[in-house]
């Protein structure tokens, strides 16, 4: 599959993130229209055995704060990792959530005891109905995007430098590369684990989890150091030597540099972070300069690194000597 030219790619993020914004205004604009109707606790959950009565609580702030931070996220997530082919997904996705979210406040509407609140089936039925023709509304927009092309850097043979060594020289190479969004949202991921240890009760409680498992292998993959030497090509985070990928020397059959674009980013290895796709996998932490290795058995090794073509030229020059280039 090409990859979308960038004009297409920014098409397409534009369109996978107005639903989310739709979604989010409506939210907005009702909560303030409703504003003195709104208790100051609202029924969050509820049970499908007891017939849709309450269960769960949240306070308004808290509620407000969540709502719009699940909104923010979905349409963040869907923004970044959106497929020409999956664009009607992040439509529904807005239809159903922003749905759910705006009957839950009717629901709640001038409630004196939330206890008593009940949010009956027919809201999901019909949020599933808001989500299904959103669906098609998405679906019909793809037309929008172009199917795409091969960019310009991706195009044409792959680089394959050299550096030039003496039959006795040794030589490495080692670059740190870091990923400020994603130190962002790892450090705020951590941020929550004192949160919700301190809120106790258990819906805070699995906010801390979730910290947890985000912030720290975020934080861990934020910052990581990329080594080539006799040993092969090494991936490590900057701070500890766990966990760490590592590329043998004897699997390297070469190595060239690769320019990855936002659409190249998306398309071929479907986002950003550490990637495992059909016939390659990677360490891609933002668009620019990549180190891609071909190995022995076909598959690609790529990680997004400055003086990447440094790293390509000195890997194929010690492949060469090891009988693999």
């Amino acid at each position: 599959m090409t990859p979308p030219t960038p004009a297409a790619a920014r098409r397409l993020r534009a369109l996978a993130a107005f639903p989310f914004v739709l979604a989010l205004v409506g939210h907005l604009t009702l909560l303030a229209v409703w504003h003195d109707r709104i208790p100051e606790t609202l029924a969050t959950h509820f049970s499908g055995a007891a017939g849709g009565r309450a269960d769960g609580f949240t306070g308004r702030t808290a509620f407000i704060v969540i709502s719009v931070a699940l909104l923010v996220g979905l349409g963040t997530g869907w923004t970044v990792l959106v497929r020409r082919t999956a664009l009607w997904g992040a439509w529904a996705t807005a239809g159903f959530a922003g749905t759910l979210l705006v009957l839950l406040v009717r629901d709640n509407l001038d409630a004196v005891d939330p206890a008593r609140v009940v949010s009956p089936l027919t809201d999901l039925a019909l949020a599933a109905a808001i989500a299904a023709l959103c669906a098609l509304a998405g679906w019909a927009l793809t037309r929008l995007v172009p199917a795409g092309g091969t960019t310009g850097a991706l195009a044409g043979e792959p680089d394959a430098p050299r550096l030039t060594l003496g039959a006795s020289e040794v030589a490495g190479w080692t670059r740190a590369t870091t990923s400020r969004p994603l130190t962002v949202l790892a450090a705020l991921a951590l941020v929550a684990v004192p949160v919700g240890l301190v809120l106790a009760p258990w819906p805070a409680a699995l906010l801390a989890l979730l910290g947890l498992v985000v912030g720290v292998p975020g934080l861990a993959l934020a910052r990581v150091r990329v080594s080539v030497d006799r040993r092969g090509v090494t991936v490590r985070p900057s701070f500890v030597s766990r966990p760490r990928v590592r590329v043998p020397l004897d699997e390297v059959t070469g190595a060239s540099v690769r320019e990855l674009d936002t659409a190249a980013v998306l398309a071929d290895y479907g986002g950003w972070g550490y990637r495992v796709r059909a016939g390659r996998t990677g360490v891609v932490l933002h668009s620019g300069e990549a180190l891609v290795v071909r190995r022995d058995n076909g598959h690609e090794f790529a990680v997004t690194v400055p003086d990447a073509r440094t790293a390509a030229a000195l890997l194929n020059t010690l492949a060469e000597r090891h009988g693999k280039v």
